[in-house]
């Protein structure tokens, strides 16, 4: 009894020691960074010397901020993205799950961008909206269109920012939409061609609904990805754009927190934007959820 009672004591040990590992973890790379950061955005601080404690008044500096709304908005347009390069990729996809020549090497292309230098990427599309020598601007030339100095103008800086998006996007949708498709049992079809649908009828009763779980996903991922763009507005328009017209809610935190120095603030904007990125998730979960039970 006294050995079965030791070794009980010994397995107990070390599922203690197993489950050791994850919770110290959690709670020196998740639980304890939450809470520096909660504790720093009700602080004055410049990230270096003391902290001076100053409550919620970082989050009532927010509220009035112009530029951090502004950016916020910025944000918001940069997502028009989505749907769209959604529809793209998807296209795409059923494309390339196609018998068509050199298929193999066009699905390799498409997914070069993804795989490419976040940096190298923005700096190559800042050459080509240069409004003098660019390629952009040399393409519309051959139509008899004087293409703008896109970077520069605020009209035309964000929606030029919105293309690079979508094209260095489209090889990862594009993908998993293609497994996707080529996951959807071949019977369906067959049977629905018995039934006398045409093309268009089998796209939309069939591929879109299969497809769901992976454009649910593709919109989750990418409305996080999204609120936090950052490399390619630092890179292509470093001052935030003319009249601060392409500033994400990122790129205006970074320029809080470590321009200014303001970390306290910094922190604080960030907290903001961690609560409306997960109130937006659980808000598309929801309604993934009512949608499937439509459907069902």
């Amino acid at each position: 009894m006294a050995r079965s009672s030791r070794l009980h004591q010994a397995e107990h040990r070390w599922a203690l020691a197993f489950v050791a590992a994850p919770v110290l973890g959690y709670v020196l790379f998740t639980a304890y960074p939450v809470g520096f950061a909660l504790y720093t955005s009700m602080t004055q601080w410049n990230g270096l010397g003391a902290m001076r404690f100053i409550g919620l008044d970082n989050y009532v500096r927010l509220f009035g901020d112009q530029y951090f709304w502004q950016s916020m908005g910025n944000t918001v347009f940069y997502m028009v993205g989505i749907p769209i390069g959604l529809a793209l990729s998807l296209a795409l996809a059923i494309g390339m799950n196609r018998a068509i020549p050199l298929r193999s090497m066009l699905r390799t292309v498409y997914y070069v961008p993804v795989i490419s230098s976040l940096a190298a990427i923005a700096i190559l599309w800042q050459w080509a909206y240069n409004g003098d020598f660019g390629l952009v601007n040399q393409f519309l030339a051959w139509f008899g269109i004087d293409g703008p100095n896109w970077l520069a103008s605020t009209v035309w800086a964000k929606p030029a920012i919105v293309i690079m998006l979508i094209w260095k996007g489209l090889g990862y949708s594009m993908i998993l939409y293609l497994a996707a498709i080529q996951s959807v049992p071949r019977a369906l079809y067959e049977a629905a061609e018995l039934d006398g649908a045409n093309g268009w009828q089998k796209f939309r009763t069939i591929t879109l609904p299969m497809v769901r779980p992976v454009t649910f996903f593709l919109v989750v991922t990418q409305v996080i990805a999204g609120s936090q763009i950052f490399t390619e507005i630092n890179i292509m328009t470093p001052t935030g754009g003319p009249e601060y017209s392409t500033a994400s809610s990122v790129f205006h935190i970074w320029r809080q927190a470590f321009r200014y120095q303001d970390m306290g603030y910094g922190t604080a904007m960030a907290i903001m934007l961690g609560i409306l990125i997960l109130i937006i998730t659980l808000v598309q979960f929801r309604l993934n959820q009512r949608n499937s039970f439509v459907l069902d």
